[in-house]
């Protein structure tokens, strides 16, 4: 069956920089909308970043420009990198596959990663 399994999560200094991966398994997503997304205690999971299989992006407006997300398609993977890390992006990351094509939001996730804890220290 799918699985995402997401790694690179980690403590990092404000103003730092981390990269998290997600490998997918179980069938090929290059046609579908891959993404980011992150959850802090008490507060509801946001969509942080999105690309869809030509690679046009979306991102929140507080992480734009600090933040880039990538897809690798020979590895079914897609990859978030955060720089200018703030003690606001203190939260659990997880990847998410889309299945509603050309649309990405919370409703539209049909499989979640188990996520990875992101915690930037001031």
């Amino acid at each position: 069956q799918v699985q995402l399994v997401e790694s690179g999560g980690g403590l990092v200094q404000t103003g730092g920089s981390l990269s998290l991966a997600c490998a997918a398994s179980g069938r090929s997503f290059r046609y579908y909308d891959m993404g980011w997304y992150r959850q802090a205690p008490g507060k509801q999971r946001e969509l942080v970043a999105s690309i869809h299989s030509r690679n046009v992006t979306n991102y929140v407006d507080s992480v734009k420009v600090r933040f880039t997300i990538s897809r690798d398609n020979a590895k079914n993977s897609v990859y978030l990198q955060m720089h200018s890390l703030k003690p606001e992006d203190t939260a659990v990351y997880y990847c998410a596959i889309h299945v509603v094509l050309l649309r990405a939001r919370l409703s539209d996730v049909g499989y979640w990663g188990q996520g990875t804890q992101v915690t930037v220290s001031a």
